[in-house]
């Protein structure tokens, strides 16, 4: 029997509102059977026999989309399942506009710790430019009661390089959410993705998007800012004062198995990643059917599983250590990886210190053209 994973990622398909950019499985949440679906999730979540966990996270779509009823039962039976005495991060995905006072009030008497805030941008302009459904009055409202409500371990997403977006615009978010006084900040730059509405504006000409230069000076902002005010830049998207890591983001990073339930989700189970069946009926019917839902599986063979401990450990700021990648593989680092390093390291962007391979600033901001080059490299040497 396999150790089980003590982390589990539960998705929430359903959104009031569909944003631009998005590619999640999602779907507008208006006719679909919630009620039905939730049953099932809690269902594959048995099937699992989950129990022991340390790190538990909803996302979506828009978790809080649903209703507050609807929220209370999920959150109960899912509670029901684990050791809450051993959970050490529980974390729900939010948004501004859908956080009602009774919403709230369900989440105070649950085991949820952590609130992850979808905020995006602080210009009520470019939130309808993006597809959001709220304004920055609500980003401030629903902060605040979360605060009133004793949950203050919160995080917000910030978009930046949005279409049309200036350096003065980022300063401004940047200015207003180091004035929110929250522990943890998430910064992403706008990535296009396929079967997205901005992807189809970008394709006919009509999306007008900061340059790679702006870029790269708006993320170098974003890290100098958010250090000079005690933000530690722990992993390429992400900031946390201290004792604030997101837990259970780490270990994806760390590059640990964990369960993913629902609709659309991915897991990584005994070497093995899996996606579950994404289409609401497919999901519910499999379910039904066999427990779970899987529809695609990826044996990883031990070449992919080094290749992916090395570049996702290089998203963090503490890099790969070496030794402990050589006593979990059995595999000497050097003879194995050691000119690919050289030669990032060559390139500027990778340092090598000691037993710590890690990105430099460059590095950071080119991020997947690294695991990239990284992988081709990988594969290179072994023709």
């Amino acid at each position: 029997m396999f150790n089980k994973p003590t982390s589990a990622y539960v998705h929430i398909p359903f959104c009031t509102q569909i944003c631009y950019y998005c590619d999640f499985s999602k779907v507008f949440i208006k006719n679909q059977p919630v009620d039905e679906y939730l049953q099932a999730l809690i269902r594959e979540f048995e099937f699992y026999d989950i129990h022991d966990l340390k790190t538990l996270y909803i996302g979506g779509g828009t978790p809080t989309a649903i209703t507050a009823e609807q929220l209370d039962y999920l959150l109960t039976h899912l509670e029901k399942n684990i050791n809450l005495e051993m959970l050490e991060e529980f974390t729900i995905e939010a948004n501004p506009g859908d956080l009602t006072p009774e919403k709230i009030a369900v989440l105070k008497k649950s085991a949820v710790n952590r609130v992850s805030l979808g905020v995006q941008t602080f210009f009520d302009k470019q939130l309808k430019q993006i597809g959001r459904s709220h304004n920055e009055a609500q980003i401030y409202e629903s902060i605040n009661a979360l605060k009133a409500a004793g949950l203050t371990n919160i995080s917000i997403d910030l978009i930046y390089a949005l279409p049309n977006q200036t350096m003065e615009q980022v300063e401004e978010n940047v200015r207003k959410a180091l004035a929110l006084d929250i522990p943890h900040l998430s910064l992403y730059s706008l990535i296009l993705e396929n079967h997205t509405v901005f992807m189809n504006k970008q394709r006919r000409g009509r999306l007008h998007l900061p340059n790679e230069d702006i870029e790269a000076d708006m993320f170098t902002y974003i890290i100098n800012e958010l250090e000079k005010n005690g933000f530690e830049h722990y992993e390429i998207s992400n900031f946390t004062k201290p004792g604030f890591e997101s837990r259970h983001n780490l270990m994806y990073w760390d590059n640990v198995e964990y369960y993913g339930v629902g609709a659309g989700a991915s897991g990584y189970l005994d070497g093995i990643r899996y996606r579950n069946r994404g289409p609401i009926q497919h999901y519910l019917k499999a379910i039904k059917e066999h427990g779970h839902s899987r529809l695609g599986e990826d044996i990883l063979s031990k070449e992919e599983m080094m290749e992916e401990e090395f570049f996702l450990g290089l998203r963090k700021k503490s890099g790969v250590s070496i030794s402990h990648f050589e006593e979990k593989f059995g595999v000497g680092f050097e003879e194995r990886y050691g000119q690919i390093v050289a030669d990032l390291v060559k390139d500027g962007l990778l340092i090598l210190e000691e037993d710590t391979i890690r990105m430099t600033k460059k590095g950071l901001f080119l991020g997947d053209t690294v695991a990239e080059k990284f992988i081709i490299d990988v594969s290179d040497d072994k023709d």
